[in-house]
């Protein structure tokens, strides 16, 4: 032992990690707004998306934010970016950008681009690690109605990747179609705020097939329901098709499947259309992880204010059971309005654990319920192992992360090592502010020391 080193005594305790930010250490300046008068439409408070990828092939991560101006910020390893928007492209494009896709689309070797929005859809070529090209025309690819979130989906019977791109609901400044609804406030006086997603016809999602030369034919996949805010792909070792899960806004989820004559959605009786209760939710992200280690991928959905968020087990042979609220997350999760989710093993125990991006879609929602604000605090809920019933037990610990905490317009979520340390770190998109920029730090407390 090295001398004038305290040795810890029988009953130290190693506390789990805690999250730090560290965005003005980092280099990153970026700033959402949200521009028009208030109170703000359904639209204007849909927020944005954020990726964690490397786009040079230098095995450090980089960050593409996303809004009007997106803008890519290249990582060193240790925790500093550069801007680099203007020398990759990046920094040339503006319009009503919502959300984001990573994917290798040809093959190459270089993860691609694709950037959704209202009546937008921008498909990026990555130039060998040196820059993006805007290849949206030439290779076939149109706008989209409402393009919300968008993955890049392994193919059936293949390696090639397909593009699959939510679709909200027809929006806009047609007559008949509203901007606005009526609400009483805490007085008792109707006043305007956001109509809700009940309001709005849904549009079905679509997907691109590229062929070999990268051209692609748009596919409308007419078995999903519409109204989605978050997708997510998982290809069973035991399965020919993937899984495309939809979590779909006041409306039905999707549960997705290529076959032979089509994709047929499974939601209904697989178990994860509707809440335990038998309800449709708000769900808007989404994410697929295997909680208990027991070798199958449950599915997270998260939800609206007052609607627990979905946990569904996976029982095998295409059943979903939802656990949330055995599992200890249901009830911790209701409060808020939930967008960004994503499992993440946050403190190396071997557990998957869950973040959570919360805030609300009326900015003036304070005014109507006293309950609830428009920003609103993220959440950490940690995985402790199995429970007495032999299902994973989650424990909100969001208090023992300050940083994590700080009241915001909760929308985008990435989850990555930007800083090598072997720990997951956070990125949170904040619709009226700065990204949350988190890193885990393990703090070690010993008692008696001596």
């Amino acid at each position: 032992m090295l001398a004038g080193c305290p040795k810890a005594k029988e009953g130290a305790t190693r506390e789990a990690p805690l999250f730090r930010s560290v965005l003005a250490e980092s280099g990153i300046r970026y700033q959402w707004e949200i521009p028009g008068k208030r109170p703000l439409n359904i639209l204007q408070t849909i927020g944005n998306g954020c990726a964690f990828l490397d786009y040079d092939g230098d095995s450090n991560l980089d960050i593409l934010l996303v809004g009007p101006k997106p803008a890519l910020f290249k990582g060193d390893g240790k925790g500093k970016f550069v801007d680099v928007s203007e020398t990759t492209g990046i920094g040339a494009l503006s319009g009503h950008f919502l959300g984001c896709a990573v994917g290798d689309y040809d093959g190459d070797g270089f993860s691609d681009l694709y950037l959704t929005g209202w009546r937008e859809g921008r498909l990026l070529h990555n130039n060998g690690g040196k820059g993006f090209t805007d290849v949206t025309v030439a290779q076939g690819l149109s706008p989209e109605t409402w393009g919300t979130s968008a993955a890049f989906v392994p193919r059936r019977r293949s390696a090639q990747l397909d593009l699959v791109v939510c679709n909200y609901a027809i929006f806009g400044p047609e007559p008949g179609i509203k901007q606005l609804c009526e609400a009483k406030d805490k007085s008792g006086k109707m006043i305007l705020t956001s109509c809700g997603p009940r309001s709005y016809t849904p549009v079905p999602a679509a997907l691109y097939r590229f062929s070999p030369t990268g051209k692609a034919q748009r596919i409308v996949l007419k078995a999903s329901t519409g109204r989605g805010l978050g997708v997510a792909a998982l290809f069973p070792e035991d399965e020919t098709a993937p899984y495309i899960a939809f979590a779909n806004d006041e409306i039905s989820g999707d549960l997705l499947q290529e076959g032979s004559s089509g994709f047929t959605n499974l939601a209904t009786t697989a178990g994860t259309a509707y809440d335990r209760d038998g309800n449709v939710h708000g769900g808007m992200g989404t994410d697929w992880g295997d909680v208990e280690n027991d070798g199958r991928l449950d599915l997270l959905v998260a939800t609206f204010q007052n609607e627990a968020k979905s946990l569904y087990h996976n029982e095998g042979s295409k059943v979903f059971s939802d656990m949330a609220y055995p599992a200890g997350i249901g009830s911790t999760t209701t409060p808020p309005v939930a967008f960004g989710i994503r499992f993440l093993d946050f403190d190396n125990d071997g557990w998957l654990d869950v973040v959570v991006a919360n805030g609300h879609v009326q900015d003036n929602i304070a005014e109507i319920d006293t309950s609830t604000t428009f920003r609103q605090a993220s959440q950490l809920i940690q995985n402790k192992g199995l429970g007495a019933n032999r299902y994973a037990r989650f424990d909100d610990i969001s208090k023992r992360c300050p940083d994590l905490q700080k009241p915001i317009v909760g929308r985008g979520l990435a989850t990555g090592d930007f800083d090598n340390d072997g720990q997951i770190d956070v990125l949170i998109v904040d619709a009226e502010g700065e990204p949350l920029l988190l890193t885990t730090r393990v703090v070690v407390r010993a008692t008696g020391w001596g």
